[in-house]
């Protein structure tokens, strides 16, 4: 063991970063906003390419290289719906759905003008805590409601 610490220390910073990448699996991270109004009420997207049965949800997206979590949330509200949020405090984080780890951030309108974008979007709309719509995911009604009051 000795030998592999020494031979490990000397390779130095980025050719250990580099074993470090080939020897471990590879991880795709879900970003999702749990986007609210002053009112409370909570921003849902009928999604294209989602489940017919299950079309509503939160605005979610995959972080991509370089992004802060807190970022990508930014942008993709932003691309979906053409909204731009304040993004607050991480509220779940999860893993174990594959090669996949979820994060999901508490968000507040900050101003923007609604217009979804129809390649992935068909609608969009404000809900109260206690109506939310059939077909929302369930992942996603447990995130509204314990935060909700």
């Amino acid at each position: 063991m000795r030998t592999v610490a020494r031979i490990w220390h000397r390779i130095g910073g980025p050719l250990q970063w580099r074993l470090l990448w080939l020897a471990n699996p590879k991880f795709m991270v879900g970003v999702t906003g749990v986007v609210r109004d002053a009112d409370g009420n909570v921003l849902l997207l009928r999604h294209r390419m989602w489940r017919e049965d299950r079309p509503w949800g939160l605005p979610t997206g995959y972080a991509k290289k370089g992004e802060t979590f807190q970022e990508t949330v930014v942008r993709e509200v932003r691309e979906e719906t053409g909204l731009d949020v304040r993004v607050g405090e991480l509220v779940r984080l999860t893993s174990g759905y594959r090669l996949r780890a979820e994060v999901a951030y508490e968000a507040r309108l900050a101003g923007g003008a609604l217009e979804v974008d129809p390649f992935e979007v068909l609608e969009a709309r404000w809900f109260a805590p206690g109506e939310l719509p059939e077909g929302l995911q369930e992942s996603h009604r447990s995130l509204i409601r314990s935060r909700s009051g």
